[in-house]
């Protein structure tokens, strides 16, 4: 996970407005009809989307295919069957129906067809056709029950012909639907300005007679009816809640029950309509069909009721359709507002609100992870948050789904372009500038740090490390080539992966020995810590190597390391055409110098002050010395690190004991008890030995009165 600074959260915030406004503008509102869409068919997937169709308030009497085929029906003219249809919405209406709506219309009759019918013409000779059909319009309208449609269009607007309208005191209410930029259904007009007073929608009107109540139509559209604000995300718009897909609607076949009424059977009708809202229209494939929210789950033309007299058609399976037949749209709008379901949606400023925190998410995210780890966060965010919109859809409350969706796709596009052309340029600079001279987790960790090295050079506080193979000339004088070649690579390789490990950099090999540093490149605050712990692991190493690896086989090798903290320069040092990444000071020197004081006292680790002070109390150390090393002048504490404090064996414990102890005399001009507390330990430590030797010598011959406990080393 990459650090960010403050110009990636501004990017990321600046991206996350842009996508938001784009994704939620005017222009690509299709979108959110597509969210309406989605919601729709996963509902009806994931959950199995149906309702009980015996508790429908509403049901459809279809003038189907099956009606243009039976007699007395087949061949005729459809306003012949203007007597038939009165007859069938007569016993409807006796059957207890609250209100009938028409889906169909009528904008002529037979009686005024003008085509020539021997010496008149055919309306001549119908002259009365509609006479019973028009008187049972009027009773049924008188008992308000009874609501005819028309479609308003200012070109050709198509009504009921005239005699209709006057039987049914023109109680005539528009069907008009709410089309999409997409011819998409997914909201329902809820009233028209006729002669500059609104009128309500036949599906509002319907509901309306059907609770016994009068729709509340406000001038901006709104409209409530019998306390139910209906939900308008679109002015004067319901937004349809196709629930059932269709199959909520019980479907009555209009020539089953015209055969009903020859029948006489009545108690069909009081059990099929008693307390529904009746409409009438026709369902066939090929007229009056329209797409709606259903298109993508595919919809259903109602389900078949129960029949009274004629037998179902050989097949009644019904296949879903992406369009469904215009009467089922004006139902499940009837519906939705008896039972107070309609969709709410989310006005346009919560939505622009809940998009651009989607796409602020996912660029942040962007940001913060490698690109497919971006992709995966915006998948797994996308699935819960689909899954929380259909919860919600469930309840009617439709959740914006494509704009967040797409809005953060484009932003995690966005981000990671911005990432390769900007914010990462400076990262990839410096994985290709290290890769060759670089441990690959050290890279990692420099860029994760969020300190970058200053690549013109820079002030660092490192800890260098220097070793070098004792005696290794003259054991290389004796091997070959082959097997020279074989040892080093064995033994410089199992010290640089201990290096490395610990976040150390190798600067460079000279033969048989290693330059390298702590705290730089990549930044440690725990350098001195960690190359006490890479020193004494690669020379806990070495023994194995000398007891195990086949290529060590009687060379016996050994190494002295030395170890010093402090202030350096550090940076690609070189050439114009050829250059390192190396480190420069006086910090250098002494560390190096510190590796060579080893031989003087037959130790294998050297540290100096500072970096037995950075290191923290992780460590038993064991004060060696003050030394002033060649081109030098000051005198510099050397310390030697036993081990980790915590596994400190007795003897070393008692070693540092008695050492401390001859020290501490020693500088006292005591050196008579020096040389007895280094001779404690002399014989299994070179050091003790060491200075057990000089302590004797002050004894029988004691330095002057000027004389400081300070070793200067005449060589490297």
């Amino acid at each position: 996970m990459r650090r960010i600074g403050g110009r990636d959260i501004v990017a990321a915030t600046l991206i996350a407005l842009l996508t938001g406004a784009i994704f939620t503008s005017p222009p690509l509102q299709t979108l959110q009809g597509l969210s309406l869409d989605i919601l729709t068919a996963m509902r009806g997937r994931l959950l199995g989307d149906s309702r009980n169709t015996a508790t429908s308030p509403v049901v459809v009497v279809a003038i189907d295919s099956e009606t243009y085929d039976t007699p007395p029906f087949k061949g005729s003219p459809t306003q012949t069957w203007t007597r038939e249809i009165g007859r069938v919405l007569g016993s409807v209406t006796e059957g207890g129906a609250k209100v009938i709506g028409f889906d169909v219309i009528f904008p002529s009759s037979i009686e005024q067809s003008e085509i020539p019918f021997g010496d008149t013409a055919v309306g001549g000779r119908m002259k009365g056709f509609d006479r019973d059909y028009l008187i049972a319009l009027r009773q049924i309208s008188d008992s308000g029950k009874l609501v005819l449609g028309e479609i308003l269009s200012n070109d050709h607007p198509e009504v009921p012909y005239r005699a209709q309208q006057v039987a049914v005191r023109n109680t005539v209410r528009a069907l008009n639907v709410h089309t999409d930029h997409d011819d998409v259904i997914r909201r329902m007009p809820l009233s028209f300005a006729i002669e500059g007073r609104p009128v309500p929608a036949m599906a509002v009107e319907l509901a309306a007679r059907a609770a016994g109540a009068k729709p509340e139509i406000a001038s901006s559209g709104a409209t409530e009816l019998s306390g139910y604000a209906i939900p308008s995300a679109v002015p004067n718009t319901m937004t349809l809640n196709f629930r059932g897909l269709g199959r909520d609607i019980p479907t009555f076949s209009f020539v089953d029950l015209r055969a009903c009424v020859e029948k006489g059977d009545r108690d069909f009708f009081r059990r099929a309509f008693d307390g529904k809202v009746v409409l009438l229209g026709t369902v066939l494939n090929f007229e009056d069909r329209k797409l709606t929210s259903m298109r993508l789950s595919g919809g259903y033309d109602g389900t078949p009721a129960a029949r009274c007299a004629l037998p179902a058609p050989a097949s009644t399976v019904q296949k879903s359709r992406s369009d469904v037949a215009g009467v089922f749209v004006h139902a499940t709008a009837v519906r939705n507002l008896i039972e107070r379901d309609a969709v709410t949606e989310l006005g346009f400023p919560m939505r622009t609100i809940l998009t651009i925190a989607f796409a602020a998410i996912i660029a942040c995210a962007a940001c913060l992870l490698a690109p497919s780890g971006a992709l995966l966060t915006w998948s797994a965010l996308t699935l819960v948050y689909a899954a929380v919109a259909v919860s919600a859809f469930v309840h009617a409350l439709a959740l914006p789904l494509t704009e967040p969706a797409l809005a953060s796709l484009a932003a995690l596009a966005i981000m990671i372009g911005y990432r390769f052309m900007l914010a990462d340029r400076d990262e990839r600079f410096l994985r290709k500038s290290f890769a060759f001279y670089l441990a690959p987790e050290v890279i990692e960790t420099m860029v994760t740090s969020g300190k970058m090295p200053a690549l013109g050079g820079e002030m660092r506080n490192v800890t260098m490390f220097f070793s070098d193979l004792s005696g290794f000339s003259s054991i290389a004088e004796t091997m070959t080539p082959g097997a020279l070649v074989t040892l080093m690579n064995e033994y410089l390789s199992a010290m640089t992966d201990i290096i490395e490990g610990h976040g150390g950099y190798v600067d460079k090999y000279i033969g048989d020995s290693i330059v390298a540093m702590f705290g730089a490149p990549a930044d440690d605050p725990a350098h001195a810590a960690n190359a006490v712990r890479s020193a004494l692991k690669c020379h806990e190493k070495l023994s194995e190597l000398n007891a195990s690896n086949p290529a060590f086989a009687g060379h016996g090798l050994s190494h002295r390391i030395g170890l010093n903290s402090g202030e350096a320069v550090v940076g690609n040092i070189g050439s114009r055409r050829r250059f390192n990444y190396t480190v420069m000071s006086d910090t250098v020197n002494v560390a190096s110098r510190l590796e060579g004081a080893n031989k003087y006292y037959g130790t294998a680790i050297m540290a100096s002050e500072t970096t037995m002070t950075q290191s923290g109390d992780a460590f038993a150390w064991r004060e060696l010395d003050a030394i002033r090393v060649l081109g030098r002048g000051e005198a510099i504490k050397v310390f030697e690190p036993l081990a980790k404090r915590d596994v400190e064996s007795a003897e070393q414990a008692k070693v540092t004991a008695a050492y401390a102890e001859g020290l501490a005399c020693w500088r006292a001009r005591e050196f008579a008890k020096a040389a007895d507390a280094f001779g404690q330990t002399a014989k299994t430590d070179p050091a003790s030995a060491l200075f057990a030797k000089r302590a004797q010598a002050f004894t029988a011959n004691p330095p002057p009165a000027d004389w400081t406990p300070v070793n200067t080393l005449e060589g490297k």
